[in-house]
């Protein structure tokens, strides 16, 4: 337990390092399961017999209490403010989520979309979905050579948007521009890549930034799979930087079936990778994770009203 408690104030203190290094930043992704594993540390301090070791125990696992504390407790003191649901003029729904290209229930996971008569829906890994969902709906989309694909029950004014083919300069990312009673908006979907190996991350995050600044922010919308836990560093400079504001406030939404290698399920999810960023002109009347698909993500559903 003492080398627990070493090894989760050691973690902590070397991921703090993340505001200057990308490599270490990966470290900062898993802060709530160091606390977990500091927590427990610190309680086993109460039955320990050995002063030395309770002493050790609790100075250590606090450490790693304090350390990842620090990271993690900012994000949940921004509270988000929800419109009341009876104001519903303008209002859209829009639903994220990476549907998974090994999808085990593609059927099901289709069903469940069309079943929230969603007016937006952002897809990454869309190649077994987005086909599936394109038939069997009336739905535009955007097109299905990218894997992120977008569905909206309006016709675009302007449909996708030019991607680079190399994925250092851009996350892959599908755009749509809709019309409604007040004018245009636009909504583009991304996919990052996994925060390995240190500077892909970042570079992707730079490139989604210059084409963010080519759109309207006052009405924008950004969602995705940006494999980034709000807590790292990363992602706090992204918040910055896109002038935008993160709805997804701490919301866990991966792994919504066993972790890479393993078949059995977790009981929970561990990680908040999915986000969705609004601009001014919205306000959130209601956000919440939708249930366990066929996907290793859970979906985030999100209801939007206009700004007066």
């Amino acid at each position: 337990m003492l080398l627990v408690a070493v090894g989760c104030a050691g973690w902590a203190f070397v991921a703090q390092g993340g505001r200057w290094s990308p490599r270490l930043d990966v470290l900062t992704h898993f802060m709530p399961l160091l606390t977990a594993a500091a927590a427990v540390t610190v309680l086993y301090a109460f039955v320990a017999e050995p002063p030395l070791a309770k002493l050790a125990l609790i100075g250590f696992g606090g450490a790693g209490l304090v350390l990842a504390g620090w990271l993690i407790v900012p994000e949940y003191l921004t509270r988000q403010a929800i419109a009341p649901a009876t104001d519903t003029a303008g209002q859209i729904k829009l639903i994220q989520l990476n549907a998974w290209r090994a999808n085990q229930d593609l059927e099901g996971t289709v069903d469940w979309l069309l079943a929230q008569n969603a007016d937006v829906i952002v897809l990454q890994e869309a190649e077994a979905v987005g086909p599936v969902l394109k038939r069997r709906s009336a739905y535009y989309s955007t097109w299905e050579s990218c894997t992120v694909m977008i569905f909206s029950k309006a016709e675009p004014v302007v449909l996708d948007i030019p991607t680079p083919d190399d994925k250092r300069v851009r996350p892959p990312t599908a755009g749509v521009t809709l019309r409604d009673a007040r004018g245009d908006f636009t909504v583009l979907g991304t996919h990052y890549a996994w925060p390995v190996p240190g500077g892909l991350q970042q570079s992707q995050g730079r490139g989604l930034a210059r084409l963010i600044r080519q759109f309207p922010k006052e009405r924008l919308v950004v969602t995705g799979d940006f494999n980034s836990t709000p807590w790292s560093f990363t992602r706090r400079e992204e918040d910055a930087s896109f002038g935008l504001r993160r709805l997804t406030r701490g919301m866990f939404t991966w792994p919504a079936r066993g972790l890479p290698g393993r078949a059995t399920r977790t009981p929970f999810p561990l990680l908040p990778i999915d986000h969705v960023y609004v601009g001014s002109g919205w306000r959130t009347v209601k956000i919440e994770r939708g249930p366990r698909l066929g996907s290793d993500h859970y979906p985030v559903m999100v209801t939007l009203a206009p700004s007066p």
